[in-house]
Protein backbone atom coordinates (compact mmCIF):
# COMPACT_ATOMS: atom_id res chain seq x y z
CA UNK A 1 0.00 0.00 0.00
CA UNK A 2 1.26 3.40 -0.94
CA UNK A 3 0.20 6.91 -0.06
CA UNK A 4 -2.78 7.21 -2.39
CA UNK A 5 -4.53 4.11 -1.10
CA UNK A 6 -4.33 4.88 2.56
CA UNK A 7 -5.12 8.57 2.86
CA UNK A 8 -8.83 8.53 3.63
CA UNK A 9 -9.73 12.20 4.17
CA UNK A 10 -12.63 13.23 6.30
CA UNK A 11 -15.16 14.05 3.61
CA UNK A 12 -18.92 14.01 3.59
CA UNK A 13 -19.79 10.34 3.28
CA UNK A 14 -23.12 8.84 2.39
CA UNK A 15 -23.47 5.59 4.33
CA UNK A 16 -26.38 3.40 3.38
CA UNK A 17 -27.70 0.21 4.86
CA UNK A 18 -30.18 -2.10 3.19
CA UNK A 19 -32.93 -0.61 5.32
CA UNK A 20 -32.70 2.64 3.36
CA UNK A 21 -35.17 2.48 0.52
CA UNK A 22 -36.17 -1.11 1.20
CA UNK A 23 -38.63 -2.43 -1.33
CA UNK A 24 -36.97 -0.88 -4.38
CA UNK A 25 -36.90 -3.28 -7.29
CA UNK A 26 -33.68 -5.30 -7.54
CA UNK A 27 -31.77 -5.22 -10.82
CA UNK A 28 -29.78 -8.34 -10.00
CA UNK A 29 -30.80 -11.46 -11.89
CA UNK A 30 -30.97 -13.67 -8.81
CA UNK A 31 -30.39 -12.81 -5.17
CA UNK A 32 -30.29 -16.53 -4.44
CA UNK A 33 -27.08 -16.78 -6.48
CA UNK A 34 -25.50 -14.08 -4.29
CA UNK A 35 -26.55 -15.99 -1.17
CA UNK A 36 -25.00 -19.17 -2.59
CA UNK A 37 -21.73 -17.36 -3.30
CA UNK A 38 -21.67 -15.85 0.19
CA UNK A 39 -22.33 -19.15 1.93
CA UNK A 40 -19.74 -20.99 -0.15
CA UNK A 41 -17.11 -18.33 0.59
CA UNK A 42 -17.76 -18.42 4.32
CA UNK A 43 -17.12 -22.17 4.38
CA UNK A 44 -14.11 -22.25 2.05
CA UNK A 45 -10.34 -21.98 2.59
CA UNK A 46 -9.30 -21.41 -1.02
CA UNK A 47 -8.14 -17.82 -0.41
CA UNK A 48 -6.13 -18.79 2.68
CA UNK A 49 -4.41 -21.55 0.72
CA UNK A 50 -3.41 -19.03 -1.95
CA UNK A 51 -2.07 -16.55 0.60
CA UNK A 52 -0.10 -19.31 2.30
CA UNK A 53 1.49 -20.39 -0.97
CA UNK A 54 2.36 -16.85 -2.06
CA UNK A 55 3.93 -16.04 1.31
CA UNK A 56 5.31 -19.29 2.72
CA UNK A 57 6.37 -20.97 -0.52
CA UNK A 58 7.29 -18.01 -2.73
CA UNK A 59 8.02 -15.40 -0.06
CA UNK A 60 8.52 -11.63 -0.36
CA UNK A 61 7.84 -10.30 -3.86
CA UNK A 62 9.54 -6.95 -4.56
CA UNK A 63 8.91 -5.65 -8.08
CA UNK A 64 11.42 -7.06 -10.53
CA UNK A 65 12.57 -9.84 -8.20
CA UNK A 66 12.64 -13.56 -9.08
CA UNK A 67 9.98 -14.13 -6.40
CA UNK A 68 7.67 -11.60 -8.04
CA UNK A 69 7.93 -13.38 -11.36
CA UNK A 70 7.43 -16.77 -9.69
CA UNK A 71 4.25 -15.36 -8.16
CA UNK A 72 3.12 -14.11 -11.59
CA UNK A 73 3.54 -17.58 -13.04
CA UNK A 74 1.81 -19.23 -10.08
CA UNK A 75 -1.26 -16.97 -10.17
CA UNK A 76 -1.51 -17.28 -13.94
CA UNK A 77 -1.36 -21.08 -13.79
CA UNK A 78 -3.95 -21.19 -11.02
CA UNK A 79 -6.37 -18.96 -12.94
CA UNK A 80 -5.91 -21.16 -16.01
CA UNK A 81 -6.71 -24.19 -13.86
CA UNK A 82 -9.94 -22.46 -12.84
CA UNK A 83 -10.88 -22.11 -16.52
CA UNK A 84 -10.22 -18.39 -17.05
CA UNK A 85 -8.76 -16.87 -20.19
CA UNK A 86 -5.36 -15.73 -18.91
CA UNK A 87 -2.69 -13.44 -20.30
CA UNK A 88 0.35 -11.67 -18.90
CA UNK A 89 0.56 -7.98 -19.75
CA UNK A 90 4.04 -6.46 -19.75
CA UNK A 91 5.09 -3.89 -17.17
CA UNK A 92 8.53 -2.27 -17.03
CA UNK A 93 9.48 -1.92 -13.34
CA UNK A 94 12.35 -0.53 -11.31
CA UNK A 95 14.46 -3.17 -9.57
CA UNK A 96 15.55 -2.03 -6.11
CA UNK A 97 17.66 -4.42 -4.07
CA UNK A 98 18.21 -4.05 -0.34
CA UNK A 99 21.77 -4.19 0.97
CA UNK A 100 23.07 -3.69 4.51
CA UNK A 101 20.95 -1.58 6.89
CA UNK A 102 22.75 -0.57 10.07
CA UNK A 103 23.04 2.48 12.31
CA UNK A 104 24.70 3.28 15.60
CA UNK A 105 25.31 6.32 17.76
CA UNK A 106 29.01 7.15 17.88
CA UNK A 107 28.73 10.23 20.09
CA UNK A 108 25.99 11.22 22.55
CA UNK A 109 25.52 12.77 26.01
CA UNK A 110 26.44 10.46 28.89
CA UNK A 111 28.29 8.03 26.64
CA UNK A 112 30.44 5.48 28.43
CA UNK A 113 34.02 5.40 27.07
CA UNK A 114 34.55 2.94 24.22
CA UNK A 115 30.83 2.27 23.59
CA UNK A 116 28.21 2.90 20.92
CA UNK A 117 24.42 2.47 20.82
CA UNK A 118 22.62 0.47 18.14
CA UNK A 119 19.80 2.14 16.20
CA UNK A 120 17.38 -0.18 14.36
CA UNK A 121 16.96 1.12 10.81
CA UNK A 122 15.66 -0.01 7.43
CA UNK A 123 16.34 1.57 4.06
CA UNK A 124 13.45 3.20 2.22
CA UNK A 125 12.76 2.00 -1.30
CA UNK A 126 14.47 3.57 -4.27
CA UNK A 127 16.85 5.89 -2.47
CA UNK A 128 20.57 6.55 -2.81
CA UNK A 129 22.98 4.29 -0.93
CA UNK A 130 25.63 5.39 1.50
CA UNK A 131 29.25 4.48 0.70
CA UNK A 132 29.98 0.85 1.57
CA UNK A 133 31.61 1.91 4.84
CA UNK A 134 28.70 4.26 5.70
CA UNK A 135 28.63 7.91 6.72
CA UNK A 136 29.01 9.56 10.10
CA UNK A 137 27.39 12.91 10.82
CA UNK A 138 25.66 14.90 13.51
CA UNK A 139 21.91 14.36 13.88
CA UNK A 140 19.34 17.15 13.93
CA UNK A 141 15.83 16.16 15.04
CA UNK A 142 12.71 17.89 13.72
CA UNK A 143 9.15 17.07 14.67
CA UNK A 144 7.76 18.33 11.37
CA UNK A 145 8.63 20.18 8.16
CA UNK A 146 8.01 23.62 9.67
CA UNK A 147 10.42 22.93 12.52
CA UNK A 148 13.13 21.85 10.08
CA UNK A 149 12.62 24.93 7.91
CA UNK A 150 12.85 27.15 11.00
CA UNK A 151 16.34 25.78 11.75
CA UNK A 152 17.70 27.26 8.55
CA UNK A 153 20.15 25.75 6.12
CA UNK A 154 23.19 26.58 8.24
CA UNK A 155 22.01 24.23 11.01
CA UNK A 156 21.00 21.43 8.62
CA UNK A 157 23.73 21.31 5.97
CA UNK A 158 26.11 18.38 6.43
CA UNK A 159 23.84 16.76 9.04
CA UNK A 160 21.59 13.69 9.19
CA UNK A 161 18.00 14.89 9.54
CA UNK A 162 15.72 12.77 11.74
CA UNK A 163 11.99 13.45 11.42
CA UNK A 164 10.09 12.51 14.57
CA UNK A 165 6.46 12.79 13.44
CA UNK A 166 4.40 10.11 15.24
CA UNK A 167 1.80 7.78 13.80
CA UNK A 168 -1.36 8.64 15.74
CA UNK A 169 -2.33 5.38 17.44
CA UNK A 170 -5.41 6.93 19.02
CA UNK A 171 -6.83 7.72 15.59
CA UNK A 172 -6.06 4.18 14.45
CA UNK A 173 -7.68 2.67 17.54
CA UNK A 174 -10.85 4.60 16.74
CA UNK A 175 -11.10 3.41 13.16
CA UNK A 176 -9.16 6.26 11.53
CA UNK A 177 -5.99 4.37 10.66
CA UNK A 178 -5.99 5.70 7.10
CA UNK A 179 -6.04 9.27 8.36
CA UNK A 180 -3.21 8.54 10.82
CA UNK A 181 -1.18 6.97 8.03
CA UNK A 182 -1.85 9.87 5.70
CA UNK A 183 -0.54 12.39 8.21
CA UNK A 184 2.68 10.50 8.95
CA UNK A 185 3.53 9.05 5.54
CA UNK A 186 4.29 12.52 4.14
CA UNK A 187 7.57 12.40 6.05
CA UNK A 188 8.52 9.02 4.60
CA UNK A 189 7.52 10.03 1.09
CA UNK A 190 9.09 13.51 0.88
CA UNK A 191 11.13 14.03 4.05
CA UNK A 192 14.43 13.12 2.41
CA UNK A 193 13.73 15.45 -0.50
CA UNK A 194 13.14 18.41 1.80
CA UNK A 195 16.18 17.52 3.91
CA UNK A 196 18.35 17.27 0.79
CA UNK A 197 17.20 20.71 -0.38
CA UNK A 198 18.56 22.10 2.89
CA UNK A 199 21.95 20.41 2.46
CA UNK A 200 21.47 17.31 4.65
CA UNK A 201 23.68 14.30 3.88
CA UNK A 202 21.04 11.72 4.88
CA UNK A 203 17.56 11.46 6.34
CA UNK A 204 15.82 9.04 8.67
CA UNK A 205 12.16 9.16 9.62
CA UNK A 206 10.17 7.70 12.47
CA UNK A 207 8.57 4.49 11.15
CA UNK A 208 5.06 4.96 9.83
CA UNK A 209 3.21 2.34 11.85
CA UNK A 210 1.46 1.65 15.11
CA UNK A 211 3.47 -1.12 16.80
CA UNK A 212 6.09 -0.35 19.45
CA UNK A 213 8.15 -3.51 19.25
CA UNK A 214 11.34 -1.87 17.94
CA UNK A 215 10.21 -2.91 14.48
CA UNK A 216 11.07 -0.67 11.50
CA UNK A 217 8.64 -0.14 8.62
CA UNK A 218 9.97 0.39 5.10
CA UNK A 219 8.18 1.93 2.11
CA UNK A 220 8.48 4.19 -0.90
CA UNK A 221 10.33 7.49 -0.70
CA UNK A 222 10.82 10.02 -3.47
CA UNK A 223 14.33 9.73 -5.00
CA UNK A 224 16.46 12.56 -3.65
CA UNK A 225 20.16 11.84 -4.07
CA UNK A 226 20.74 11.25 -0.35
CA UNK A 227 20.33 8.04 1.68
CA UNK A 228 16.97 7.65 3.41
CA UNK A 229 15.80 5.20 6.04
CA UNK A 230 13.21 4.60 8.74
CA UNK A 231 14.06 4.02 12.39
CA UNK A 232 11.83 2.41 14.98
CA UNK A 233 9.57 4.57 17.11
CA UNK A 234 11.68 3.67 20.17
CA UNK A 235 14.86 4.84 18.46
CA UNK A 236 13.17 7.99 17.18
CA UNK A 237 12.25 8.76 20.79
CA UNK A 238 15.85 8.09 21.86
CA UNK A 239 17.26 10.46 19.24
CA UNK A 240 14.80 13.15 20.29
CA UNK A 241 15.69 12.83 23.99
CA UNK A 242 19.44 12.79 23.45
CA UNK A 243 19.46 15.66 20.98
CA UNK A 244 17.88 17.91 23.60
CA UNK A 245 20.76 17.10 25.96
CA UNK A 246 23.59 17.75 23.52
CA UNK A 247 25.46 16.70 20.40
CA UNK A 248 24.54 13.36 18.81
CA UNK A 249 26.51 11.74 15.98
CA UNK A 250 25.25 8.74 14.04
CA UNK A 251 27.02 6.27 11.77
CA UNK A 252 24.60 5.15 9.04
CA UNK A 253 25.06 2.38 6.49
CA UNK A 254 22.38 1.82 3.84
CA UNK A 255 23.83 -0.02 0.84
CA UNK A 256 20.68 -0.71 -1.19
CA UNK A 257 21.13 -0.71 -4.96
CA UNK A 258 18.95 0.73 -7.70
CA UNK A 259 19.20 -1.70 -10.59
CA UNK A 260 18.06 -1.27 -14.19
CA UNK A 261 14.45 -1.49 -15.30
CA UNK A 262 13.32 -5.06 -15.86
CA UNK A 263 10.32 -6.71 -17.47
CA UNK A 264 7.48 -7.84 -15.22
CA UNK A 265 3.76 -8.47 -15.67
CA UNK A 266 0.22 -7.85 -14.54
CA UNK A 267 -1.75 -11.10 -14.45
CA UNK A 268 -5.13 -10.80 -16.21
CA UNK A 269 -7.72 -13.58 -16.00
CA UNK A 270 -11.12 -13.23 -17.67
CA UNK A 271 -14.21 -15.20 -16.68
CA UNK A 272 -16.20 -14.40 -19.79
CA UNK A 273 -19.70 -13.02 -19.52
CA UNK A 274 -22.56 -14.96 -21.05
CA UNK A 275 -24.49 -11.96 -22.43
CA UNK A 276 -22.14 -8.96 -22.52
CA UNK A 277 -18.58 -10.37 -22.61
CA UNK A 278 -17.20 -7.02 -23.78
CA UNK A 279 -18.33 -5.35 -20.54
CA UNK A 280 -15.89 -5.82 -17.64
CA UNK A 281 -16.03 -5.90 -13.85
CA UNK A 282 -12.57 -5.96 -12.26
CA UNK A 283 -11.76 -7.71 -8.97
CA UNK A 284 -8.16 -7.16 -7.89
CA UNK A 285 -5.25 -6.90 -5.46
CA UNK A 286 -1.54 -6.26 -5.93
CA UNK A 287 1.00 -9.06 -6.20
CA UNK A 288 4.22 -7.22 -5.35
CA UNK A 289 5.29 -6.64 -1.75
CA UNK A 290 8.11 -5.21 0.29
CA UNK A 291 10.95 -7.47 1.28
CA UNK A 292 11.09 -7.34 5.08
CA UNK A 293 8.10 -9.63 5.61
CA UNK A 294 6.34 -11.93 3.17
CA UNK A 295 3.58 -9.58 2.06
CA UNK A 296 0.60 -11.47 3.49
CA UNK A 297 -1.70 -8.60 4.45
CA UNK A 298 -0.09 -6.28 1.89
CA UNK A 299 -1.28 -7.67 -0.42
CA UNK A 300 -1.35 -11.43 -1.02
CA UNK A 301 -4.71 -11.34 0.74
CA UNK A 302 -6.14 -8.97 -1.86
CA UNK A 303 -4.93 -11.13 -4.73
CA UNK A 304 -6.27 -14.26 -3.05
CA UNK A 305 -9.81 -12.96 -2.51
CA UNK A 306 -9.91 -11.79 -6.14
CA UNK A 307 -8.85 -15.28 -7.23
CA UNK A 308 -11.51 -16.80 -5.01
CA UNK A 309 -14.18 -14.70 -6.70
CA UNK A 310 -13.51 -16.66 -9.88
CA UNK A 311 -13.14 -19.94 -8.02
CA UNK A 312 -16.50 -19.58 -6.26
CA UNK A 313 -18.36 -18.67 -9.43
CA UNK A 314 -16.84 -21.53 -11.36
CA UNK A 315 -17.42 -24.14 -8.67
CA UNK A 316 -21.01 -22.95 -8.25
CA UNK A 317 -21.55 -23.30 -12.04
CA UNK A 318 -22.79 -19.73 -12.30
CA UNK A 319 -22.61 -17.60 -15.44
CA UNK A 320 -22.24 -13.83 -15.02
CA UNK A 321 -23.77 -11.65 -17.71
CA UNK A 322 -20.61 -9.57 -17.96
CA UNK A 323 -16.95 -10.56 -17.88
CA UNK A 324 -15.38 -10.70 -14.44
CA UNK A 325 -11.71 -9.82 -14.78
CA UNK A 326 -9.30 -10.93 -12.06
CA UNK A 327 -6.17 -8.75 -11.95
CA UNK A 328 -3.03 -9.30 -9.89
CA UNK A 329 -1.37 -5.89 -10.22
CA UNK A 330 2.40 -5.47 -10.29
CA UNK A 331 4.43 -2.57 -8.83
CA UNK A 332 1.84 -0.95 -6.59
CA UNK A 333 4.43 -0.46 -3.86
CA UNK A 334 7.23 1.19 -5.79
CA UNK A 335 5.79 3.39 -8.48
CA UNK A 336 2.47 2.04 -9.72
CA UNK A 337 3.70 1.17 -13.18
CA UNK A 338 1.35 -1.79 -13.38
CA UNK A 339 -1.82 0.25 -13.27
CA UNK A 340 -0.27 2.85 -15.57
CA UNK A 341 0.54 0.15 -18.13
CA UNK A 342 -3.01 -1.22 -17.90
CA UNK A 343 -4.53 2.22 -18.41
CA UNK A 344 -2.48 2.71 -21.58
CA UNK A 345 -3.07 -0.79 -22.95
CA UNK A 346 -6.83 -0.63 -22.37
CA UNK A 347 -7.46 3.05 -23.11
CA UNK A 348 -9.78 2.26 -26.01
CA UNK A 349 -12.01 0.03 -23.87
CA UNK A 350 -12.25 2.07 -20.66
CA UNK A 351 -15.86 2.79 -21.59
CA UNK A 352 -16.60 -0.94 -21.37
CA UNK A 353 -15.39 -1.17 -17.76
CA UNK A 354 -18.56 -1.38 -15.68
CA UNK A 355 -16.80 -1.29 -12.28
CA UNK A 356 -13.47 -1.98 -10.59
CA UNK A 357 -12.99 -3.44 -7.09
CA UNK A 358 -9.71 -3.52 -5.15
CA UNK A 359 -8.64 -4.95 -1.80
CA UNK A 360 -5.53 -3.36 -0.24
CA UNK A 361 -6.08 -2.75 3.46
CA UNK A 362 -5.26 -6.20 4.79
CA UNK A 363 -7.50 -9.12 5.66
CA UNK A 364 -9.34 -8.10 8.82
CA UNK A 365 -13.13 -8.11 9.10
CA UNK A 366 -14.77 -6.26 6.18
CA UNK A 367 -17.33 -3.62 7.07
CA UNK A 368 -18.45 -2.89 3.52
CA UNK A 369 -17.05 -0.78 0.70
CA UNK A 370 -15.76 2.68 -0.04
CA UNK A 371 -17.33 3.58 -3.36
CA UNK A 372 -16.49 6.30 -5.86
CA UNK A 373 -19.86 6.19 -7.59
CA UNK A 374 -22.66 8.58 -8.43
CA UNK A 375 -25.58 8.96 -6.01
CA UNK A 376 -27.78 7.31 -8.63
CA UNK A 377 -25.66 4.15 -8.42
CA UNK A 378 -26.30 3.54 -4.74
CA UNK A 379 -29.74 1.87 -5.02
CA UNK A 380 -28.29 -0.66 -7.47
CA UNK A 381 -25.84 -1.85 -4.80
CA UNK A 382 -28.53 -2.70 -2.27
CA UNK A 383 -29.05 -6.36 -3.26
CA UNK A 384 -25.39 -7.07 -2.52
CA UNK A 385 -25.64 -5.10 0.74
CA UNK A 386 -28.61 -7.18 1.84
CA UNK A 387 -26.72 -10.41 1.28
CA UNK A 388 -23.58 -9.14 3.03
CA UNK A 389 -25.50 -7.85 6.06
CA UNK A 390 -25.44 -11.31 7.69
CA UNK A 391 -21.80 -10.78 8.75
CA UNK A 392 -21.76 -6.98 8.89
CA UNK A 393 -20.10 -6.19 5.55
CA UNK A 394 -23.01 -4.13 4.24
CA UNK A 395 -21.89 -0.50 4.56
CA UNK A 396 -21.42 1.63 1.47
CA UNK A 397 -19.51 4.87 2.03
CA UNK A 398 -19.54 7.13 -0.98
CA UNK A 399 -16.21 8.94 -1.43
CA UNK A 400 -14.74 11.42 -3.89
CA UNK A 401 -11.30 9.79 -4.22
CA UNK A 402 -10.26 6.45 -5.67
CA UNK A 403 -10.60 3.78 -2.96
CA UNK A 404 -7.52 1.97 -4.28
CA UNK A 405 -4.20 2.97 -5.85
CA UNK A 406 -4.30 0.43 -8.68
CA UNK A 407 -7.83 1.27 -9.78
CA UNK A 408 -7.14 5.02 -9.56
CA UNK A 409 -6.62 5.54 -13.33
CA UNK A 410 -9.95 3.83 -13.97
CA UNK A 411 -11.69 5.84 -11.26
CA UNK A 412 -10.27 9.06 -12.71
CA UNK A 413 -11.69 8.05 -16.10
CA UNK A 414 -15.15 7.73 -14.56
CA UNK A 415 -15.30 3.96 -13.96
CA UNK A 416 -17.27 3.20 -10.76
CA UNK A 417 -14.62 2.14 -8.23
CA UNK A 418 -14.99 0.24 -4.96
CA UNK A 419 -12.51 -0.73 -2.25
CA UNK A 420 -13.17 -3.23 0.51
CA UNK A 421 -13.50 -1.37 3.82
CA UNK A 422 -11.49 -3.61 6.15
CA UNK A 423 -11.15 -3.03 9.88
CA UNK A 424 -7.78 -1.26 9.80
CA UNK A 425 -7.18 -0.70 13.51
CA UNK A 426 -4.14 -3.02 13.66
CA UNK A 427 -3.17 -3.06 9.97
CA UNK A 428 -0.39 -0.50 10.35
CA UNK A 429 1.19 -2.44 13.19
CA UNK A 430 2.46 -4.88 10.57
CA UNK A 431 2.37 -2.88 7.33
CA UNK A 432 5.71 -2.81 5.45
CA UNK A 433 7.48 -4.57 8.31
CA UNK A 434 9.03 -7.97 8.97
CA UNK A 435 5.82 -8.89 10.83
CA UNK A 436 3.70 -8.92 7.66
CA UNK A 437 3.38 -12.71 7.57
CA UNK A 438 0.54 -15.15 7.06
CA UNK A 439 0.00 -15.79 10.79
CA UNK A 440 -1.46 -12.26 11.06
CA UNK A 441 -4.46 -13.38 8.99
CA UNK A 442 -7.50 -14.79 10.76
CA UNK A 443 -8.90 -17.43 8.37
CA UNK A 444 -12.56 -16.62 9.08
CA UNK A 445 -11.99 -12.92 8.45
CA UNK A 446 -10.27 -13.74 5.15
CA UNK A 447 -13.32 -15.83 4.21
CA UNK A 448 -15.49 -12.78 4.94
CA UNK A 449 -13.32 -10.66 2.64
CA UNK A 450 -13.64 -13.26 -0.10
CA UNK A 451 -17.40 -13.30 0.37
CA UNK A 452 -17.58 -9.50 0.18
CA UNK A 453 -15.60 -9.25 -3.04
CA UNK A 454 -17.27 -12.21 -4.72
CA UNK A 455 -20.81 -11.12 -3.85
CA UNK A 456 -20.24 -7.54 -4.95
CA UNK A 457 -18.32 -8.53 -8.07
CA UNK A 458 -20.98 -11.00 -9.18
CA UNK A 459 -23.79 -8.55 -8.38
CA UNK A 460 -22.19 -5.85 -10.52
CA UNK A 461 -21.61 -8.31 -13.35
CA UNK A 462 -25.30 -9.28 -13.29
CA UNK A 463 -27.02 -5.90 -13.11
CA UNK A 464 -29.70 -5.39 -15.76
CA UNK A 465 -27.89 -2.19 -16.69
CA UNK A 466 -24.40 -0.95 -15.78
CA UNK A 467 -23.91 1.45 -12.91
CA UNK A 468 -24.46 5.06 -14.05
CA UNK A 469 -21.34 7.22 -14.35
Amino acid sequence: MRLRTAVLPLVALVVLSPAAGAGEESNVKSTSELVAIRDAALADDYAYQQVAHLTDNIGPRPSGSPQAEAAVEYVASELRRLGLEVRLEEVRVRRWMRGIDTAELREYPGQAPGTTQKIVVTALGGNTATPANGITAEVVVARNFAELQAMGREKVAGKIVAFDFPFDKRKAANGLSGEAYGEAVEYRATGAKIAAEMGAVACVVRSVGGADYRLPHTGWSAPTGIPAGAVTSEDADLLARLSVQGRVKMHLTLTSENGPEVLSHNVIGDLKGSEHPEQIVIVSGHLDSWDLGTGAIDDAAGVAVAMETAQLIQESHLHPRRTIRVIAWMDEENGGRGHDAYAVAHASEIGNHVAAIESDLGASHPLGFWAKVTPEALPLLKPAQEVLQSFGANLISRVEFSPGADIAPLAQAGVPALGIMQDGRTYFNYHHSAADTVDKIVPQELRENAAAMAVMGYALANLERPLPR
